[in-house]
């Protein structure tokens, strides 16, 4: 049996793509298994693929002596509320920038996109001696500081609320609506795509961020999770089962929440990347 050219393309596409996904995903796949195994069991030669016996061990000491469930609330607290404080203030910039008409708003833009090409870690160390010198050093809400508005988001907004027809928020204001109710009832609704992709990437971005929370936090119990593997990993960096179970604890919640939410960020960033 023949296969045209279109078919053998695609089979081989097909195959590609599939060996791409199986590379990719192989890493997690090792490190879930090896947080499955009894401790030095993966240090065998050659290490194994799958547990010999499963087991929770690793997960219990997890929770029990390295206390990694405070450090999850943490985490789950400081990324809840700097995701909440991005969609407030890069939603309402981003729908100024778009929709609102006033004075060198076309130059602030312009001037406020041009602060992309800054690495984010030149402003580290002033805005550290600022927060040293109002005193929310080792407070969760300096490590909110830094989330709480940023070029990209307010930019990601901006390009998506174009796409609301200006007539119907014109319609709005001259059938009397205020400038709260418009942006309450027109313009939230139809900005829900872009507040989802917003909210996802402003929930991992801080739930993953090593840096900020090292620099700021001093206090051990106020670490969030990547800086505390990072502590545990130096007071038990032969035991590979247990650090793999902690990568395994602090990288689930996120990808759960990636793959949930996809077809939602997906769609804000397809429909805002065409608007200018």
């Amino acid at each position: 049996m023949r296969f045209s050219a279109p078919t053998r393309t695609g089979a081989a596409a097909t195959i590609g793509l599939f060996t791409i996904a199986v590379i990719a995903l192989f890493p997690l796949f090792w490190m879930l298994s090896v947080s499955l195994m009894l401790p030095g069991e993966a240090s065998n030669f050659p290490p194994p693929l799958l547990p010999k016996y499963p087991t929770l061990t690793n997960y219990r000491a997890l929770f029990e002596q390295a206390h990694i469930g405070r450090y999850f609330i943490n985490s789950l607290i400081v990324s809840s509320f700097a995701t909440v404080l991005s969609l407030s203030f890069n939603v309402t910039a981003g729908y100024a920038f778009a929709k609102l008409d006033f004075k060198g708003r076309d130059l602030v833009f312009r001037l406020m996109l041009a602060t992309l090409v800054i690495p984010a870690q030149v402003a580290m160390i002033p805005l550290f001696l600022m927060l040293k010198t109002i005193g929310l050093v080792n407070t969760w809400i300096g490590v909110l500081i830094p989330f709480a508005a940023g070029t990209f988001g307010i930019f990601l907004v901006r390009q998506y609320a174009l796409s609301i027809p200006t007539e119907m928020i014109e319609a709005a204001r001259m059938e009397g609506a205020s400038e709260l109710r418009i942006f309450r009832s027109i313009v939230l609704p139809s900005l829900t795509p872009v507040l989802v992709t917003l909210g996802t990437f402003t929930f991992l971005a801080v739930w993953n961020d090593f840096f900020w929370p090292l620099i700021v936090l001093t206090d051990e119990h106020k670490y969030t999770l990547p800086v505390a593997l990072a502590a545990l990993s130096r007071q038990h960096v032969q035991d590979v089962e247990l650090m793999m179970a902690s990568a395994v604890v602090t990288i689930a919640p996120v990808l759960v929440l990636f793959i949930a939410l996809q077809r939602f960020y997906i769609r804000g960033l397809l429909i805002g990347s065409v608007k200018g």
